[in-house]
């Protein structure tokens, strides 16, 4: 069991990992997305598709494209889940009922990884390999192409144009998240992950019985899980499963391949800004939440009270021995802090600070760092949102970039702050109103409460972890979390590009004595300040009900 020294010495090296490639992969990604070469497969791939790479699209083209991929890809993964039973490696498993096909689908299209299914139980080599770790490129590609075109939206001057969607897609799969995640599996294969296409067979115990687990594509799917901020697992365990996680030493890489595109890509933020000091302040605010975050959650689950945990060190009920607090605790934060929604421990079994935490990660809108893509753009409306209050203290137009801040641009910004509550407080609500989705809950009480607003959080949030108490597998949950997803994910991109394309159509104006720096301290303190406002408070009354009141009564 870790010790909090134990956990320091941890955090301290995943900063240095992350330090050391923040700056080379932050250029690297800055240089992939600005490049105006097209290498040789990427050109076939082009053809292939019949998209010309080199055409500029203003924001409603870049959308249509992004929702017709994404319509595309729920189609055809959804299809290959209801066909699965007549498929080769499917390991006789059955194909999938519609709604959790349906849902499923919507999980894996929105990088959201949602799973109310066994997964070793439930789907076979071909829909893992074929559909779901497909979806977690693609996924992952899609995001990071919105918060590009956002960049180029603030940093363009009266094109109206965001770049090409085509070309973002491509380029994020063959020149960022493919090769990363190739490195990735070998390490982890080298830590003990699994990496076959192996049956169903007989694993045996030390009590002389046996248990019937299948092999699988685990490492290279982990990966592509972690990095791409994806979060499903090959088993229902996730990341707590020893063939997915076997060691303190994959569980500290694998949470750095959750932060590592993140944080860097505030890095690329700044190159393509021509302002490195405008990533830096992006970069402040994100990493002083995340450290804040995960200060906080060592603390509430090494001061647990009680014998039981007094005996233990701490709050050890759900939590992998291998792991111990401190490596659990770090991975719970960076998993609700971005969208990964991967999960080495129980989440249900935390305290009930410790579940207030994890929630808390995630009704900030997953920006600290966030989802890959998603935390960018999530931040960087914060950041305008940021800059217009700011305006309205001192009197000044507020600007961002040298874009001025106008009605239609805060509007846009509104839009998708307002988007997510809505679904996650609509949907919770409307599940505690009927009965029977209320009767999913395995507890009552503010704990029951929180298991409903947790999924719904997660599922708005396209964070797909769950506080595991709540029979979500019902065509109910499948259908509404379903629709979440898909709503969270999209709703919000219409917004972003929205404002992408109004701010390109600007031209930048030279900065004045009265315009507020967005490249100090003091604005990433402003920064942090707003989201904690604006976004926190908005969830307090539906925390307080909760985990809050689980935490005093303990």
């Amino acid at each position: 069991m870790s010790s909090p020294l134990a956990g320091t010495l941890q955090l301290l090296a995943l900063l240095a990992a992350l330090a050391l490639a923040h700056r080379p992969l932050g250029d690297h990604l800055a240089r992939v997305y600005s490049s105006g070469k097209h290498h040789r497969p990427e050109r076939w791939m082009y053809r292939a598709i019949g998209a010309d790479p080199s055409a500029g699209m203003r924001w409603p083209a870049y959308l249509r494209a992004v929702l017709a991929f994404s319509a595309v890809g729920v189609l055809l993964l959804h299809l290959l889940q209801r066909v699965q039973g007549s498929l080769p490696g499917s390991l006789g498993f059955a194909s999938i009922d519609p709604d959790q096909a349906f849902n499923t689908a919507a999980s894996f299209v929105t990088n959201t990884n949602w799973q109310s299914y066994y997964g070793e139980q439930a789907m076979g080599h071909l829909v893992q390999t074929g559909g779901l770790a497909v979806q977690n490129f693609v996924s992952a590609a899609v995001g990071m192409a919105v918060a590009v075109a956002l960049v180029r939206g603030l940093t363009g001057s009266r094109t109206g144009e965001l770049g090409n969607f085509w070309t973002d897609l491509v380029r994020g799969i063959t020149r960022v998240l493919l090769p990363l995640s190739v490195a990735g599996a070998l390490v982890l294969v080298a830590c003990g992950v699994i990496q076959n296409f192996s049956g169903i067979h007989a694993v045996g115990q030390f009590s002389g019985d046996a248990q019937q687990w299948n092999g699988g594509a685990v490492a290279s799917q982990e990966a592509i899980k972690e990095l791409g901020t994806n979060g499903g697992g090959y088993f229902n365990a996730n990341a707590a499963h020893p063939f997915e996680n076997p060691t303190p030493f994959s569980n500290l890489f694998e949470i750095f391949l959750i932060l590592l595109i993140p944080f860097s890509m505030t890095r690329a933020f700044g190159r393509m800004a021509g302002s490195l000091r405008q990533g830096y302040a992006v970069l402040g605010a994100m990493a002083v939440i995340w450290l804040a975050f995960t200060a906080l959650m060592m603390w509430t689950e090494f001061a647990g009270r009680g014998p039981a945990f007094e005996a233990a060190g701490g709050a050890m009920e759900g939590k992998e021995t291998r792991f111990g607090i401190a490596g659990s605790s770090l991975f719970a934060v960076a998993t609700t802090l971005t969208s990964t929604g991967a999960v080495n421990s129980f989440h249900s079994s935390y305290t009930g600070f410790g579940g207030g935490i994890t929630l808390l990660g995630m009704q900030l809108g997953e920006i600290a760092p966030g989802g890959v893509g998603s935390g960018l753009y999530g931040m960087l409306i914060m950041a305008v949102v940021a800059v217009f209050v700011a305006g309205l203290l001192v009197g000044r137009t507020p600007e961002y970039l040298g874009k001025k801040i106008g009605t239609r641009q805060i509007t846009y910004a509104a839009c998708y702050l307002l988007v997510t509550p809505a679904l996650v407080l609509g949907f919770t609500g409307l599940a505690l109103a009927l009965p029977g989705p209320a009767e999913s809950m395995s507890h009552s009480g503010p704990h029951g409460f929180s298991e409903i607003l947790y999924a719904y959080t997660s599922a708005a949030n396209n964070n797909g972890s769950a506080f595991a108490g709540l029979n979500a597998g019902t065509p109910w949950f499948n259908t509404t979390t379903g629709i979440a997803m898909l709503l969270g994910r999209f709703l919000p991109m219409v917004f972003v590009l929205a404002l992408a394309g109004s701010l390109a159509e600007q031209r930048p104006v030279p900065a004045t004595a009265g315009t507020l720096r967005t490249d100090k301290p003091l604005y990433s303190g402003l920064l942090v300040g707003t989201i904690l406002i604006v976004t926190g408070l908005t969830y307090f009354p539906a925390l307080a009900l909760g985990p809050l009141a689980e935490g005093l009564a303990s």
